[in-house]
């Protein structure tokens, strides 16, 4: 169903590149300084186009966002079991690492450092990387211990974060440097740990306090039971989730312990994000590292291009405060120099903010509705809205009628009016029956305006 304003004519053109960046800006400003945990695995490193994304790392490291950067190494790993006629063990969906899959462990950790580092090292003309110079700093900043012996299965070399070196950390980043974490831990008596970089993620972002988690995985996302993305999970649904998961697709294999319809890589990730976000990440993003530029996208437009994790919905229906007054002026403007809604001064809305409800999209008035009771006759008018027009659909026009509705109820009212001179067939189609103007409360009637001469709708609200 269509939301009730209709789509905005633009009669000048827009350059796309301007408007991209009039849109990044706020989130430029937003970013800047802030602390970023990036993890891939290393199906990334080994992708040809890898240099994409460090490419696009440097642009962040350029823009003031200190960055950590957490690496998998999985496929570097296998293959080198495999020269030793040896493989990777999973029992319950853990890994056992013995002497020798540690020494490939260790073997491809190293080179795939050594690959990132030299990546970002270069500074070819006519290059993203052309004059830049980025420091990359590692180190021994995971305390790990072993996982150890369960259900009778010893996991051997396989290990668990322990603690993270958080001062050292913020030393190199204080110091310009992209700080590089394998997944590797290591034991007060001189050990070595194999661990999961979803772990050394998720433990690094706690402990630096940052201000997002980004998991750049091998799966599209998380998606609905249509196919289709989901934009924004709650950290408390997280484990719902997993458990409702359906049967994988064709394609997918899930390890051992992994919810069905899950790979191993994104219920980790899942996992170690909703966990990270209840510890006091604000914000987790899983993004599709196949995507050419999805975590520029993730981080610097308002719909992003993945699933965010968050201990509050990212999108939200609230009542309208003071300082929201610019925000609903400037979505109601391009309807009001329509002709479509009543023109209101600032003054006017400042005047009635609290008439209003309006659903928020990071910090973006998105759609809005007033709410105007008449009491003495059991009456409420619906006025004022409107969803912006990048956000049509979703039900959004649906959601706020509802929740209006509902908060006409608990006052007493027993219907609801609304004028209009262009939606009537949206409202009709929600139970709004057409009207004389003599059904209006009398007070409205004397303010009625026989020039937009607009049509009167009423709906009876059911207990």
């Amino acid at each position: 169903m269509p939301d009730p304003t209709p789509a905005q004519d633009h009669p000048h053109p827009h350059d796309p590149f301007v408007d991209w960046v009039r849109q990044a800006t706020p989130y430029i400003h937003a970013h800047r300084g802030r602390t970023f945990v990036i993890c891939f695995g290393g199906e990334a490193v080994a992708d040809p186009g890898f240099a994409h994304l460090i490419h696009d790392i440097t642009l962040l490291h350029g823009l003031g966002v200190r960055v950590v950067l957490v690496h998998g190494a999985r496929p570097q790993i296998e293959a080198r079991l495999t020269q030793h006629h040896s493989e990777l063990r999973y029992v319950n969906g853990l890994r056992i690492t013995d002497d020798t899959a540690l020494g490939c462990v260790k073997e491809a950790a190293g080179v795939v450092r050594v690959e990132i580092e030299a990546l970002f090292s270069m500074g070819l003309a006519d290059s993203p990387m052309a004059g830049v110079r980025i420091p990359v700093a590692s180190g021994n900043f995971v305390t790990a211990r072993p996982l150890g012996v369960l259900d009778g299965v010893d996991y051997r070399q396989t290990g668990v974060v322990r603690r993270v070196d958080r001062q050292s950390l913020v030393q190199r980043l204080d110091a310009g440097a992209v700080v590089l974490m394998p997944p590797l831990g290591y034991s007060p008596t001189g050990e070595v740990f194999n661990l999961s970089a979803a772990d050394v993620a998720r433990s690094a972002a706690i402990a630096l306090k940052a201000d997002k988690l980004i998991f750049l995985t091998e799966e599209p996302g998380v998606r609905d039971a249509a196919g289709a993305l989901v934009s924004n999970v709650l950290s408390g649904e997280v484990e719902s989730l997993l458990a409702a998961t359906p049967g994988p697709a064709p394609h997918q294999t899930a390890a051992a312990g992994v919810p069905a319809g899950l790979t191993e890589d994104l219920a980790q990730a899942l996992r170690a994000g909703a966990d990270a976000c209840i510890q006091g990440v604000r914000r987790v993003h899983l993004i599709d590292r196949h995507r050419d530029g999805a975590l520029l996208r993730e981080l610097y437009t308002r719909d992003g291009s993945g699933t965010l994790i968050t201990g509050q919905p990212y999108e939200g229906l609230r009542p309208a405060r003071a300082e929201d007054v610019t925000g609903v002026l400037d979505l109601l403007r391009p309807l009001e120099e329509r002709g479509v809604l009543v023109r209101r001064s600032r003054e006017r809305l400042e005047s009635e903010i609290d008439r209003f409800f309006l659903m928020e999209r990071d910090g973006l008035v998105i759609a809005c509705a007033a709410l105007y009771p008449y009491p003495d006759q059991g009456m409420g008018e619906l006025a004022s809205v409107a969803v912006h027009d990048d956000y049509r659909g979703g039900r959004r026009g649906d959601k706020l009628l509802e929740h209006l509705e509902t908060i006409a109820r608990a006052r007493g009212l027993k219907r609801l009016f609304v004028l209009t001179t262009q939606t009537a067939h949206w409202f009709q189609e929600r139970g709004f029956a057409p009207a004389s103007r003599a059904a209006l409360p009398p007070e409205k009637q004397a303010l009625y305006n026989e020039r937009r001469n607009s049509l009167v709708f009423i709906k009876d609200l059911a207990a």
